[in-house]
């Protein structure tokens, strides 16, 4: 869109959080998390003793990964809302900004994003920031909905929101930001119907859609590695966002020295 000759841009708000864990607890979330768990196993299987953070909402899929890592945080954007995770034990859920994330440089050393990248104000911030704190060798893992796929077109699901990605857009975003990308996959050949009878052809689909129409996928799956000999320049990155202090609630008027 342009007004007075400028091009304005509009970043995809998030999916709310809500409609994610209602999403995911309907038999249609349940099956999409299934076949996604199944393309994530062909490229991670376990992750003994690394520190893992889940960016977005991919709290359906860090359980699988809990029992092996080291620690594993559950990092949630403000504008999507958070839950807490794990329900069995202390939360590990942290409320965030994905371009100032709450972490050391180096300090991490496995990424899944899910429900994520394609909600980013700038996803090039975003992946510069992930940069920044995983470890020399880290990786990341992106789930993102296919721009080609049917998925993206129903918004009755959390694929059908945000900016889709090719496999093309998101190899050359990664390469922008120093990362290598690696290992690929695909899911949700199925089509996103509430419908039981077609439901249950769900392994079928599945299963012939990798053989015969992989362009099709709901989700593209895409590992990257972190990339060292080509550093990223150094600059000053200033905050986007304002924060505004308050130094007493609304309404109470403040007195000096207690009095």
């Amino acid at each position: 869109m342009k007004s007075n000759g400028r091009l304005i841009t509009f970043a995809p708000m998030h999916a709310d959080i809500v409609d994610l864990r209602q999403f995911y607890h309907s038999e249609l979330g349940r099956l999409a998390e299934q076949s996604i768990a199944m393309a994530l196993s062909s490229i991670w299987s376990r992750l003994p003793d690394e520190r893992l953070v889940g960016l977005g909402y991919a709290v359906p899929y860090l359980d699988r990964f809990r029992a092996d890592t080291e620690r594993t945080f559950a990092f949630m954007p403000a504008g999507q809302g958070a839950v807490n995770w794990p329900m069995d034990s202390v939360s590990s859920t942290a409320l965030i900004f994905d371009e100032e994330l709450p972490l050391p440089d180096s300090s991490i050393d496995r990424v899944l994003m899910v429900h994520s990248l394609e909600f980013a104000e700038s996803p090039r911030e975003t992946l510069k920031e992930l940069w920044r704190v995983l470890a020399p060798g880290g990786r990341l893992v992106i789930v993102v909905p296919n721009r080609t796929g049917v998925w993206a077109r129903m918004e009755h699901t959390p694929f059908g929101s945000g900016r889709p990605y090719s496999r093309g857009q998101l190899t050359s975003l990664l390469r922008e930001t120093n990362f290598t990308p690696g290992a690929t996959a695909e899911a949700l050949f199925f089509p996103p119907s509430k419908l039981r009878t077609v439901l249950r052809l769900r392994r079928a689909f599945e299963r012939i859609g990798r053989t015969l129409w992989p362009a099709f996928s709901g989700v593209i799956i895409v590992e990257a590695q972190k990339r060292l000999y080509q550093g990223l320049p150094v600059a000053v990155r200033a905050s986007r966002r304002v924060f505004v202090p308050v130094l007493a609630p609304r309404g109470i008027p403040t007195t000096r020295d207690g009095v």
